[in-house]
């Protein structure tokens, strides 16, 4: 009922003629207007947004910044070099296809083996070439991307799951995103694919959301479709056991993303490859709100622990991790 109330707040429904809703807000849950208004509005600059909403441009300023990002294979900016798709593909068993101005995940089309000509994505289904340059096709004219505009194909290297991940994953690879303001990480979780969600790490899709203890990297709540879960719903595994590896330089690392794009409240998406270890998916600068119901905690009384500080983004990355280890340990407020 709590989580149900806590999406009315965060989807920008009124709520001052519920007194369970007010309750909500009382304990910090941000919703969506106060998170337009007092945060983004003021702390996001707007020629700063393509940075983040281009995911071609994302990677070149992380390349440029030395953040670890999947190997960009290629390209494809024009109908007229779809056809030269193959020769790209040439001999890789897998890689993947995105569109460079998706969000939610759309238009995303991973290639997870191949035998001789035929193709197959991560769930086991053959795709031919004649079908993947239609994909990239429908990407060049905008069919996933935000507002229609037409887009860019761009071919990546395939994350290769972390073997301590295997077991909480359906399918797709299971991503950490980190709410990080003014250069301070204050709250993440960890998004984990199913068969709901058709092998996505899409919440919206039936993922499974975990909050994260940002002290430790534990899990401490789980969440699919906004009602509590224990356990993963297809592998079965306990997600209450869950501890992410490397989990302060996964921190520190989405300070750095946050510091080369300028921009003050940031998603951060990030995932760890089981050769490169911590590695940057992409950036949102408009990042959704659920991540409060995955960690059963209001994002409001820690942005304003952010608030507090005189100029936090000037702090060392390692004095920012240490202070949201210390200050925003989980400390469930539903």
């Amino acid at each position: 009922m709590l989580a149900k109330l806590a999406n009315k707040l965060i989807d920008g429904i009124p709520f001052v003629r519920n007194m369970a809703a007010v309750q909500l807000h009382r304990k910090g849950i941000l919703g969506m207007n106060r998170r337009n208004a007092q945060y983004i509005s003021p702390n996001n600059a707007r020629y700063l947004f393509p940075l983040v909403d281009d995911k071609l441009q994302t990677k070149k300023l992380a390349i440029e910044n030395g953040v670890n990002v999947p190997t960009l294979l290629g390209v494809i900016d024009n109908q007229h070099d779809v056809s030269m798709l193959s020769e790209l593909v040439g001999g890789l068993d897998s890689f993947c296809i995105k569109p460079a101005k998706g969000s939610g995940g759309k238009g995303i089309l991973i290639i997870a083996r191949r035998e001789g000509d035929q193709f197959f994505r991560s769930n086991g289904q053959p795709i031919s070439m004649s079908d993947i340059e239609r994909h990239v096709s429908n990407i060049l004219a905008g069919l996933f991307s935000l507002g229609g505009a037409t887009d860019v194909a761009m071919m990546e290297s395939l994350i290769v799951v972390e073997p301590e991940f295997k077991n909480y994953s359906y399918e797709g690879v299971p991503d950490i995103r980190v709410i990080v303001f003014r250069g301070v990480p204050v709250m993440a979780m960890m998004r984990l694919s199913c068969a709901a969600s058709h092998g996505k790490a899409n919440l919206h899709q039936g993922a499974v959301g975990v909050g994260i203890d940002m002290a430790t990297g534990n899990a401490v709540n789980a969440v699919q479709r906004d009602k509590p879960v224990k356990y993963h719903p297809d592998t079965e595994q306990d997600l209450m056991q869950l501890n992410i590896p490397h989990w302060h330089q996964l921190l520190e690392l989405a300070c750095e993303c946050a510091d080369m794009t300028g921009l003050g409240y940031l998603g951060v998406d990030l995932v760890i490859d089981a050769n490169m270890g911590p590695v940057l998916l992409e950036l949102n600068a408009r990042p959704g709100l659920s991540i409060q119901i995955a960690n059963s905690a209001g994002l409001v009384p820690r942005l304003k622990a952010v608030e507090g500080l005189s100029r936090p983004e000037r702090m060392s990355i390692k004095r920012r991790v240490e202070f949201a280890g210390k200050h925003f340990s989980a400390k469930p407020l539903l």
